[in-house]
Parts: C-alpha cells; sequence; structure tokens
C-alpha cells in the first residue's frame, strides 16, 4: 500500500475517503436544516393572525418569519422602492418586472416595508409607480418575511453603494433593510410584510404568496450514499492491492 509503486494511489484514495465522508456529514447537516426548517413554517402557519400594531419588541419578529399577519397604516409612497428580476407568469407566458416595496406607517407611529406586489418592467421609474397609489389608511394580510443582503444560495449581485450627492436607491435586488433604512428617515421594523396573493385581482401590483416547499428531505439519502462510496474505498482498496499482489506471485 505504500511502496513506491502504489503510494500515489494510496494517497488519492485516502484522500477520496475523506471527501466522501465530509460530503456525507454535509449532507447530514442539510437534512437537519431541512426538517428544522420545516418544522418552522409547520409551527407558523398553524399560528394565529398576529396583529402586528399590538406587538412589543420588533426583535420578537425575526423568529416569526412566514407567520400571517395583519396590520393597519398609511403608505408613504414617496420613499417606495423596487426589487429587480421578479416574474410573473402570463396565459402567454412568463414576464419580467418588479417587486413594488413601500413603507406602510403604522397607528402606532412605527414602520414596516411591504412588498406589495408585482409590476411590469415597463414601469420604470418612482413616478411611473404613483399610478398605484392606495391612499389613506388601509389594512393588509401578509406573512413575515426576513431582509436579505444576498442570493438565498449565497450568491447573486450586490447592491451598489450610493455615489457621492446620491440620496437613495429607486432600484434594489435584495429587501436589505439595513441598507433601506439609510435612505428612510424614520425607523423600521426589522422585517417586511409580504403582502398576501387577493382572489379575483386584477389591477396591478400583483401581490403573492410565498411559494413554501414542506416535502421531506432528499438529503439523507444522498448522505448514505457518500458513506457507502467511502466503505468502497476503504474497504475495497486493499483486496484490490491484494488481487495485484496475488497475480505478480503467480507471473
Amino acid at each position: 500500500m505504500f511502496s513506491r509503486r502504489w503510494w500515489w494511489t494510496t494517497l488519492l484514495v485516502f484522500l477520496g475517503i475523506v471527501l466522501t465522508i465530509r460530503l456525507g456529514i454535509w449532507q447530514i447537516d442539510r437534512d437537519f436544516q431541512k426538517r428544522s426548517q420545516n418544522n418552522h413554517l409547520r409551527s407558523m402557519q398553524a399560528m394565529p393572525v398576529l396583529e402586528l400594531s399590538t406587538l412589543g419588541p420588533q426583535e420578537e419578529l425575526e423568529e416569526m418569519e412566514y407567520r400571517p399577519v395583519r396590520v393597519t397604516g398609511r403608505y408613504d409612497f414617496e420613499h417606495q422602492v423596487a426589487i429587480r428580476n421578479q416574474f410573473w407568469t402570463q396565459e402567454w407566458g412568463i414576464e419580467s418586472g418588479y417587486a413594488l416595496i413601500t413603507p406602510l406607517i403604522l397607528e402606532n407611529g412605527q414602520a414596516i416595508l411591504v412588498e406589495r406586489g408585482w409590476i411590469p418592467a415597463k414601469y420604470d421609474t418612482p413616478a411611473s409607480w404613483r399610478q398605484f397609489d392606495e391612499p389613506g389608511q388601509i389594512t393588509i394580510e401578509g406573512v413575515i418575511r426576513l431582509g436579505m443582503q444576498k442570493g438565498e444560495m449565497g450568491g447573486g449581485v450586490p447592491d451598489p453603494t450610493l455615489s457621492s450627492g446620491q440620496q437613495g436607491l429607486n432600484f434594489w435586488n435584495f429587501v436589505n433593510i439595513d441598507r433601506l433604512q439609510d435612505q428612510i428617515p424614520y425607523p423600521l421594523h426589522n422585517v417586511y410584510i409580504q403582502q398576501a396573493a387577493e382572489v379575483g385581482k386584477t389591477s396591478l401590483p400583483y401581490p403573492s404568496s410565498p411559494e413554501l416547499d414542506l416535502r421531506g428531505s432528499t438529503h439523507l439519502g444522498y448522505a448514505l450514499q457518500w458513506f457507502f462510496f467511502a466503505s468502497l474505498l476503504l474497504f475495497g482498496y486493499p483486496v484490490f492491492l491484494k488481487i495485484q499482489a496475488d497475480r505478480i506471485v503467480n507471473q
């Protein structure tokens, strides 16, 4: 195994064993994360609708993502922004556009961002968004969502920094609440609301409910496969070497 002829092969096999075991452990971690996420989603879905205006410390909201929420307030259209690269399935296909994000001033003086829904890409200026204004006091229902600074898998193009003299950005890649707070003159909750879809709604913006995957995890099966590959290398390699040695002896 460690002779001059085989030591490079032995090293590669050893590295393969370490790699496959590490991949198996990684899949076990992914399985645990998936199960924990599903349990959280189910527990949030089972909870009653939260009346946000009666809530105390806002830090509690970070532990309530996807819980149903109801809130009453007035929109601040002067500070609304749009999220790029949003898509909506039409009868004729998929159309690109934006998600409209508008601050909502609550009755108790607090404020929270609301993802009001999808608008087509032709509405590409803040002035064009004003035709979707909903003035006066309004009550909306939706679910609590956490802000994002990058894509779900750690990727995505980060939002640009402000240039000299620029007061704020109108278009964003993510609902980055920490950075949006820098261009909004009043404190925001550290979560936002994704407005629930409305049956029969035909006017823009089109709200949508998040698509939640509560299916069972397949990661444990992948983990077993990686451990199987590791065992093949661990026990199969010595057998292979013995066969090679027997062939040399019998020649």
